[in-house]
Formats: C-alpha cells, sequence, structure tokens
C-alpha cells in the first residue's frame, strides 16, 4: 500500500532508521563534542599517571627554590586589578561577538547592522562607567 508521498510501504525499522539520521549534519560537531570532552580528562589522567609520586622534603614548599617562604600566601589585592580585567573581558566578549557578525555581514542585512549598532553603544556604556569609577587609571 503507497503512503501519500508515493514511495511504497516502509517497514518499522525504516522508520526509526529515518528517525536516528534526522541531525545526520550534525556528525562533524559530535566528533568535535567528544574529543573536546576527552582532551581535558585525557590530560588529567596523563598527569596522574606520569608525575612523580614523591612528596618528600623540598617538594612540600610552596615554591621549590630552595628559599624558605615568608609571611602567608594570602594577600589582599587591589580593586583596581579586577576592574582592569572587567574591562579586558568586556572587549575580549566583544570582539568574540562582532568578528563573526563582520564576517557575514554582507548577508545580514540591515536589521543585523542595527542590533550590533545596540550591542556596540551598551558596551560603551560599560565603558564610559568603568572610565568614571577610575578602572582604566593605573596609579
Amino acid at each position: 500500500m503507497p503512503t501519500a508521498s508515493g514511495r511504497g510501504c516502509q517497514t518499522a525499522s525504516q522508520v526509526g532508521l529515518a528517525r536516528m539520521f534526522v541531525l545526520s549534519g550534525y556528525d562533524a560537531f559530535l566528533g568535535f563534542l567528544l574529543i573536546s570532552a576527552a582532551v581535558p580528562v585525557l590530560a588529567l589522567v596523563a598527569n596522574k599517571l606520569l608525575s612523580p609520586k614523591s612528596r618528600m622534603g623540598e617538594r612540600k614548599l610552596t615554591y621549590e627554590s630552595g628559599m624558605e617562604p615568608i609571611g602567608g600566601a594570602w594577600i589582599q589585592f587591589n580593586i583596581r586589578y579586577y576592574m582592569f580585567a572587567l574591562v579586558f573581558v568586556i572587549f575580549d566578549v566583544e570582539t568574540v561577538f562582532l568578528y563573526p557578525w563582520a564576517v557575514a555581514f554582507h548577508r545580514l542585512g540591515l536589521l543585523a547592522f542595527i542590533e550590533a549598532l545596540v550591542f556596540i553603544a551598551i558596551l560603551v556604556v560599560a565603558l564610559a562607567y568603568a572610565w568614571r569609577k577610575g578602572a582604566l587609571e593605573w596609579s
């Protein structure tokens, strides 16, 4: 008995097989995802297997230079370091999002251009706020 598409009768296994490969275009993505998940695991396992097991003497020191550490390791950093890092992250994120947009600009149209202008305006407001708070002054 033919189906509505006129291809004939399909068995249940053929329908299941067709459903299983609905996302066939994502094979490379799945491979990349599996490899990217395996790399950190392999690095940790290799570290555990290959690292020296001895924790005697100077290996227990904070610094292995042979000098005794003076004072505690917990010190308080100035907030300007963190503010400077946040400003860097803002512009790093801007680059990450605007580069693909610039590559595909000719296909996106006017609406995407306006959305990019809004995005840049938000980042300019963040920069003005950081500038006003003194995050860019390294004194």
